[in-house]
């Protein structure tokens, strides 16, 4: 009994159907078989280094277009000089001149994908890669039978479903080819996340051609996997960005932030189209002032309640009103700064002369206007703008005047700032000049004055104050507030419920015996805490320090950690909308909406291992991160790889003792065809 059966590669990408085919094992007859890989056909000279590195199969590097395909997708007239046209010999030499018992092919699939536009998925460029998907399979049947002299047992070919409609006329041409060749062949799609139990639903098609000569034993379906979940996949890998424990690849993208900020927005499990029902006045910054502060009640309405924060614009409560009463004496004359209106009518006239007792006033439009006036008479230009033309003549005449907000005596800067305006003076310095100017805008009429309440600095007594439970208390005071004197009391007194623990929150002494220990695990329910005087350690200076942005550092030493020293800076940096970084914004749901890191998508979704044969994390080398996941998004999972190549190798196993048929539950995934005739019966 033979226990190595040979698989060969076509378009062998990164090497997930390689792994899984060397993990692929058979049991039968007490012995167990397994694949040996011969090598992976691919002409992307990056793929075929990473596939050596991460599978240690031979790769061998080799464009299988022909002259015309070569041309028509590379869109030149001759391929270069250095190009070489693949034949049949070249595969034969590939193959290390053995015909493989397997040949798995995973031709291109971008010209196929639903992900193409149709237009662009039918020109030149698209039909030529997609040409590749019969010249490979042509040239590994002419190689086989021309310098081997027989077929491979089982062809696979594995692609995106849309070949089934896109590239319908391409299946036609493999299937006749493969039928005249005298191989069973079936073609139907199936989930790769199911047969290799992955985390992901990876839709793809699946053709498989069996040689019936070579492998007359039916090939059952593989195995129904449970589906997993992204965090358990995922759940067990480092953090997104620990690229020392997860590699280069498992670096988080620099997304712009408007990126990160519509994430954080889409819900779990939604897209791009939940944005619109987001209800983004709720996460506004928006300024609302208290309601109540600078507020005048009415006077013939009841007023609001009054509370202890008395002045106005301090408290939400009463503290002003409109009141109509002006405080003049009974009989005061009516129109005591009375103003009138020049087109009403006048008051009664009273022999009062000032305007304060009663004199009248009105306000007169009127400007004696007379033939050649000066335009400019009266004009009063402001402090702050060009003076009109400078003339000689008088104030009346057209002179300029100048609305100055100086008044003589004052003190002002260039900016017609009064110099001493609200000054306070320092209570340790002598006084300036005492002027006439009682109100502290006109001068520098306050002094910084450090006593309190009499004594030269020092705090009240009673500010802040605990008084013991069984002392008398101080004096009782209107103040309201623990800072002026408000007082506090340290209450034993706790508010009882039934079946509470006598030893609820209680703290045992250390010097003392405990008491009964219970089985509770909790403080609030007995569980005994003690008052332990032993410290381990005393927090470096400068642990947890924030450095200021625009001083000078701190010495730098060897610790980058934020616990010992000032390893922390308040950047005042923040990333414009635009702009791209690495965010951390917590949903509503309480995640963070982040993108996969390639090492995720490689690693967990997709399967591949965690380490490289070398001991390195699993990684991509020779090509940018947006390159790496092209590959990995087109590679074949190895798990579901395996899970395929399990049930291929036992039918091997089985032909090979010739065993044409088994009592299975499982369906067959290849089996001739049944040619039924239909009858009418009557």
């Amino acid at each position: 009994m033979r226990t190595q059966y040979s698989v060969a590669f076509l378009f062998g990408g990164l090497g997930g159907g390689a792994l899984g085919f060397k993990g692929a094992r058979a049991e039968y007859m007490n012995k167990t078989a397994r694949f040996r890989s011969l090598c992976s056909i691919d002409s992307d000279p990056v793929v075929c280094r990473n596939y050596e590195q991460i599978t240690g199969g031979k790769a061998v590097r080799m464009d299988l277009f022909d002259h015309q395909q070569y041309r028509d997708f590379h869109g030149v007239a001759e391929p270069p000089t250095n190009w070489h046209e693949a034949d049949a010999w070249d595969l034969w030499k590939a193959f290390g001149e053995e015909v493989p018992d397997v040949i798995f092919t995973s031709p291109p699939c971008k010209g196929f994908s639903g992900l193409l536009p149709e237009k662009s998925a039918s020109s030149k460029k698209y039909q030529a890669l997609n040409l590749l998907t019969i010249r490979g399979i042509d040239l590994s049947l002419t190689a086989c039978r021309d310098y081997g002299g027989e077929l491979p047992a089982l062809f696979l070919l594995e692609n995106v479903p849309r070949i089934m409609t896109r590239g319908k006329h391409i299946l036609k041409k493999i299937k006749d080819t493969l039928i005249k060749y005298g191989y069973a062949v079936n073609d139907e799609t199936h989930d790769c996340g199911e047969i290799g139990g992955l985390g992901q639903h990876r839709k793809r098609y699946l053709l498989i051609a069996r040689n019936e000569k070579r492998m007359p034993a039916f090939v059952y379906k593989p195995e129904i996997k449970t589906l997993k979940t992204i965090g358990e996949v995922i759940g067990n890998l480092p953090m997104p960005g620990d690229e020392v424990n997860g590699g280069p690849m498992h670096r988080l993208p620099m997304l712009q932030r408007k990126t990160w900020e519509r994430l954080a927005f889409i819900p779990a499990g939604g897209d791009w189209r939940d944005l619109e029902g987001v209800e983004f006045e709720k996460y506004r910054l928006e300024h609302e002032p208290r309601a109540g502060a600078w507020a005048i009640d009415e006077w013939d309405k009841p007023g609001r309640t009054v509370t202890g924060g008395a002045g106005v614009g301090r408290s939400n409560g009463l503290s002003a009103v409109n009141d109509p009463r002006t405080g003049f004496k009974e009989g005061t004359h009516p129109t005591i700064y009375r103003v009138s209106k020049y087109d009403d009518v006048s008051p009664t006239v009273t022999g009062a002369a000032r305007p304060n007792n009663g004199a009248l006033s009105v306000g007169d439009p009127r400007l004696s206007d007379r033939e050649g006036r000066h335009p400019g008479v009266y004009r009063i230009v402001r402090c702050d703008e060009p003076a009109p033309c400078v003339t000689g003549t008088r104030f009346g005449s057209g002179a300029l005047a100048i609305a100055d907000p100086r008044t003589p005596g004052d003190h002002y800067d260039g900016d017609y700032n009064r110099v001493d305006g609200y000054g306070v003076q320092d209570w340790g310095k002598t006084s300036k000049t005492v002027r006439g100017a009682a109100r502290i805008m006109n001068s520098a009429s306050s002094v910084a004055d450090p006593r309190v309440n009499g004594r030269d600095g020092a705090r009240r007594s009673n500010g802040y104050t605990v008084r013991p439970w069984d002392e008398q208390g101080h004096t009782v005071t209107g103040e309201d507030t623990l800072g002026s004197g408000a007082q506090s009391v340290a209450d034993p007194r706790l508010n009882t419920r039934s079946q509470r623990y006598p030893g609820t929150y209680r703290v045992e002494d250390w010097n003392e015996a405990a008491n009964t220990v219970l089985g509770q695990t909790d403080v609030q329910c007995g569980a005994a805490s003690i008052n332990d005087p032993r410290l381990g350690c005393k927090p470096r200076s400068g642990s947890y320090g924030v450095q200021k942005w625009d001083e000078t550092a701190t010495t730098v030493t060897g610790s980058g950690d934020v616990h010992s020293r000032n390893a922390a800076i308040a950047d005042p940096r923040i990333p414009e909308y635009n702009e791209r970084c690495v965010m951390m914004i917590i949903s509503v749901d309480g995640t963070w909406h982040r993108p996969f890191t390639t090492y995720e998508l490689a690693v967990g979704l997709q399967g591949f291992p965690r380490y490289l044969p070398d001991g390195r994390p699993f990684q991509i080398d020779g090509c940018s991160d947006a390159k790496a996941r092209e590959y990995v998004g087109n590679a074949v999972p190895p798990d579901a790889a395996e899970g395929m190549a399990n049930v291929i190798l036992m039918a091997m196993v089985m032909s090979e003792q010739g065993v044409g048929f088994e009592m299975s539950w499982n369906p067959v995934w290849v089996q001739p065809e049944v040619n039924e005739e239909k009858q009418i019966l009557h």
